[in-house]
């Protein structure tokens, strides 16, 4: 069976990586301060912390990289992992789209999708608009 040509193929919106990267600049930070102390149980401690903030901002990444969001003729597909992928797919026929945008995802161009139990947030304004205009 071929898949269909995407209409229109998008990640989720970067805004999706402002609270990992936070975290991760966070514990940066609290690595860097233990680094500066003059103990040296605080240099470790504060070399875990660095590595941890490297893991989490790697990984949130990684996690959005591996995203990919998209609108075909007939429905919309959401595809996601990393070792493994997983691929969830609603038609665009007949399905009730609701698109919930709160004040901030107004201004920066991004909403969260529900359609019947498919839920999925940070999706970017012209993804949102297509689905809009398919009903």
């Amino acid at each position: 069976m071929d898949t269909p040509t995407p209409v229109l193929e998008a990640h989720r919106h970067g805004v999706a990586l402002a609270r990992p990267l936070v975290r991760a600049l966070t514990l940066a930070l609290a690595g860097a301060v233990c680094l500066w102390a003059p103990w040296t149980a605080t240099a470790a401690i504060g070399a875990v912390l660095l590595a941890l903030a490297a893991a989490v901002a790697v990984i949130a990444v990684m996690r959005w990289e591996r995203t990919h969001l998209s609108v075909t003729g007939s429905a919309f597909v959401i595809e996601h992992g990393f070792l493994s992928r997983r691929t969830a797919s609603i038609s665009l026929n007949g399905t009730v789209f609701e698109v919930e945008r709160t004040l901030l995802g107004r201004i920066l161009g991004y909403g969260t999708v529900i359609a019947g139990e498919l839920e999925i947030d940070w999706v970017p304004r012209r993804l949102t608009r297509l689905l809009q205009q398919r009903r």
